[in-house]
């Protein structure tokens, strides 16, 4: 057996695997201890206690228990340290379809992170329900069935085509909505994801607008077919604003659209043959009779095709309805957990962003017990601030993300021990800023690498990129937001800042609750209520004016960063 073992591994090294330093220091140990072993073993038991252990080690060996690793570690598609291998596939096993999120079938070659980004994640996250999972199945079921390239799509374009809409028999299963894709990254993610949702809610096929680099960034996420909106569209959606008459709160502040019109109409006699949805930072009242239960289930209903337009996390507003309330709790029994469920299941990174994440893991990240990452929303135009950096400083070092620093006359034996960081008994940080400017970073690393830490802590400080400002419709700076962003979702710790769509999105990729950086408080940060993104634009009063809409229902309520915005909440995390 330990010969067949041994032959298996000095194999696999003639393949060229390129090992790490922790692989190859298994492997010199274990050859150099073998010959010991088998003399020893063959003698028996004759030096009495020795013997015990020698059959003990045997024995593990002969169960694989080190060289299986050692075996896995020289095939495994990554390069990661035997240290942090073995520290991470004793807590958990990697669960590539996230709890049943995702589905077997993709071609793996087309979409390497969709299968991959298990293996990255130490936080393996929350649990689907059952109910969410046999929704996303009927729905890409509904994707496949009148999605782009089926004759009930090619139907539904002819009949948008003739400016009227559809009647209610003529295609009652295939119902469109086309989500429009603009302003930053992170405010596309949440819109799609919005989109998504209320796809889902009202059994609708979602269309998303390729511009901006949605068909470079992201994987397709349903199987068999397609969420991007194909060429040749009809539509000029991209042109489509406020004055448009197709505009839905625009048809309800003119008449053109009634209750009244509700029970006497089958679809067919609708003012428009689409609803344009404006959500966008300046929509009026009207538009917000979208978030209304009568204008949910009696007029936007009726209309075959919706195009919305959004830049926000429009959930929040959702969950105040009635008509989707019960939906809503059997999906989502654990509230807070939409964006993290929707997010893990639509947004894979294409092959080349995930080269750009993988890589910079393996070089900074995956040797590090712990993962800490900070995001700095500044702008271009801002002047570097040293207060900024102390809330920072602060925030790590009094929530214990990070240790404090002593002095160079301080300095404890256990801040200048030689075990460094990668194993041993020395514990080890790396940190991961993201931000245009890269002083505050700079700043930090200069901290920990002039100053011991209290405890001997090894805090290596380090930033992807920092591109000073932001450029909208430039692939290399979107390729790089978006490995960034997803480079901070494979942390346990966040901190981010107030206000930003940014760290919206890694805090719930990673299912984490941030601590967050506020500009206008005496708190250098505070522990966030929910790891839900917040809904900025959002209605002040529910539809039937009962009050407040942050307390209409207990899981919705008013975010910190934006006290006029929205959040869903869980009741356990307040």
């Amino acid at each position: 057996m330990v010969a067949t073992t041994m032959s298996n591994v000095l194999t696999a090294a003639a393949r060229g695997k390129r090992w790490n330093w922790g692989t190859s220091a298994l492997l010199t140990a274990i050859v150099m201890i073998m010959p010991t072993l088998i003399i020893l073993h063959a003698l028996g038991g004759t030096a009495g206690t020795p013997a015990i252990w020698i059959r003990s080690a045997m024995a593990s060996l002969r169960q694989g228990k080190i060289l299986a690793r050692l075996l896995s570690q020289l095939t495994r598609p990554d390069d990661f340290s035997v240290t942090y291998t073995m520290r991470t596939t004793t807590t958990h096993e990697h669960d590539k379809l996230h709890g049943g999120l995702l589905v077997e079938g993709f071609d793996e070659e087309s979409c390497h992170s969709r299968y991959q980004s298990a293996m990255y994640r130490r936080n393996p996250g929350r649990q689907p329900s059952k109910h969410l999972i046999s929704k996303l199945r009927r729905h890409e079921a509904l994707q496949r069935r009148c999605g782009p390239g089926t004759v009930a799509y090619s139907d539904a374009l002819e009949q948008l085509k003739s400016g009227k809409n559809a009647t209610s028999t003529s295609s009652p299963e295939c119902k469109y909505l086309v989500s429009l894709s603009y302003r930053g990254l992170g405010n596309r993610i949440l819109a799609a994801a919005s989109a998504f949702l209320y796809a889902l809610l009202t059994d609708r096929v979602l269309l998303v607008d390729p511009s901006n680099e949605m068909d470079v960034l992201f994987c397709e996420p349903f199987p068999n077919t397609t969420w991007l909106l194909p060429p040749g569209f009809p539509l000029n959606i991209r042109s489509l604003y406020a004055p448009a008459p197709e505009r839905y709160g625009k048809m309800r502040e003119n008449g053109a659209l009634r209750m009244d019109m509700a029970a006497t109409t089958n679809g067919v006699d609708l003012p428009a043959a689409f609803a344009y949805i404006h959500l966008d930072f300046d929509q009026s009242e009207h538009d917000k009779l979208f978030f209304c239960d009568d204008d949910q289930r009696l007029l936007l209903s009726k209309f075959q095709w919706l195009v919305m337009r959004t830049d926000s996390y429009i959930v929040p507003g959702l969950f105040l309805l009635d008509t989707f309330r019960e939906e809503l709790d059997m999906m989502f029994p654990e509230r807070d957990t939409v964006f993290h469920h929707l997010g893990r299941y639509l947004f894979h990174p294409t092959n080349h962003v995930w080269g750009l994440v993988t890589r910079y893991y393996r070089a900074h990240m995956a040797w590090a017990q712990r993962r800490v990452g900070i995001q700095v929303r500044v702008f271009s135009w801002e002047p570097n601030s040293p207060e900024l950096l102390e809330r920072i400083t602060r925030c790590t070092q009094e929530e214990g993300m990070l240790p404090r620093v002593v002095g160079k006359e301080e300095e404890s034996p256990a801040a200048t021990t030689t075990m460094a960081g990668r194993g041993g008994g020395v514990k080890s940080t790396a940190v991961i800023v993201t931000s245009l400017k890269a002083w505050y970073s700079e700043q930090m690393k200069g901290m920990y690498w002039e100053n011991a830490t209290e405890d001997g802590e090894v805090v290596v400080v380090s930033q992807p990129s920092h591109e000073e400002e932001q450029q909208y419709g430039v692939k290399s700076h979107e390729y790089k937001a978006w490995a960034e962003i997803y480079l901070l979702s494979l942390t346990e710790m966040l901190v981010t800042t107030g206000k930003s769509t940014f760290g919206y999105v890694a805090q719930g990729l990673a299912g984490v609750r941030p601590w967050v950086l506020f500009s206008n408080d005496s708190r250098p940060c505070s522990r966030d209520m929910s790891m839900e993104p917040c809904f900025h634009v959002a209605p002040v009063y529910d539809c039937r004016r009962r009050g407040d809409a942050g307390k209409v229902v207990p899981h919705v309520r008013r975010c910190e960063d934006v006290p006029t915005g929205l959040k869903v909440v869980d009741r356990k995390e307040w």
